[in-house]
């Protein structure tokens, strides 16, 4: 079978957030072999999908592991399946999948961007445990808990440095509860090409900390949009590698356009069991 490695929410290789990208012509295999394979991989997901019935709510049927566990939402590693179907000539136009948190679809425009449409998080203010601030050690302006889907909690920095600077005690927040911590702060310089920054960290699913994380971002979004009076924003995520998502906020559902360049194409020569 064939095995990609895209770079997602980037238009350059070896930046944005890598995923593994595999396609099947049948159902899915069973889970343990889905996750052995997304735990050779070692990205923070690999992406498993395969086509669906023609007449359906959807046209593909897509599941995301990380090297541990299985996760219900993963914007990059979407990103980076629509950019393969389109690529291949396996997809055209807009693209539906069907998922654990509902149907999300994938749109290519002429320029090669992808908008990916998912349902808006909610968000709640919150208290962080004593353990977070502990782990993060830096200056707390608000916290706010997401939906089901995501599991994140959004931690809103005093600025910009301070998010770019964090060094978090990892294995302090290991045992922590939440899917993640999402730290964010405005943009120093707007005219930059940013609205804010963000870095998400996600140690209790083996992943310390995530590149560009799409899934956080329909929780940005209106986390932004309420302090920015605007709901067309572009966010910038991560440490020494980063990506850009451009949002836009649309009632339930957030929009999330970004690039992405496919920088492996290899086979995977161990098929999963027939039985």
């Amino acid at each position: 079978m064939r095995i990609r490695i895209v770079d997602a929410f980037t238009d350059r290789p070896f930046a944005g957030n890598p995923a593994g990208v595999l396609l099947l012509e049948g159902g899915f295999p069973p889970d343990a072999w889905l996750q052995q394979v997304a735990a050779e991989v070692n990205l923070s997901e690999t992406a498993f999908a395969h086509p669906l019935p023609p007449g359906g709510e959807a046209d593909w049927a897509l599941r995301w592991f990380t090297p541990s566990g299985e996760v219900d939402m993963c914007g990059h590693a979407t990103l980076a399946t629509a950019h393969v179907l389109a690529a291949s000539g396996l997809a055209r136009g807009l693209i539906r999948f069907t998922a654990r948190c509902g149907v999300l679809t994938a749109e290519a425009a002429g320029d090669g961007r992808i908008t990916l449409d998912f349902p808006t998080s909610s968000l709640t203010g919150a208290e962080p445990a004593a353990e977070v601030r502990r782990a993060l050690g830096a200056e707390i302006k608000s916290v706010h808990d997401t939906s089901a889907h995501i599991g994140d909690l959004v931690v809103e920095l005093a600025d910009e440095q301070a998010v770019r600077s964090l060094t978090p005690d990892l294995p302090a927040l290991r045992g922590y509860a939440h899917r993640g911590i999402i730290v964010t702060a405005a943009a120093e310089d707007p005219s930059r090409g940013y609205d804010f920054v963000s870095r998400g960290f996600f140690p209790a699913i083996g992943i310390d900390e995530d590149p560009v994380t799409g899934s956080a971002h329909t929780a940005l979004a209106p986390f932004w949009a309420a302090r920015l009076g605007r709901t067309e924003l572009v966010g910038l995520q991560g440490g020494a590698r980063t990506g850009l998502v451009a949002v836009r906020l649309a009632g339930d559902r957030t929009l999330l356009t970004g690039s992405a360049v496919t920088v492996i194409d290899g086979e995977l020569l161990t098929a999963p069991p027939t039985s």
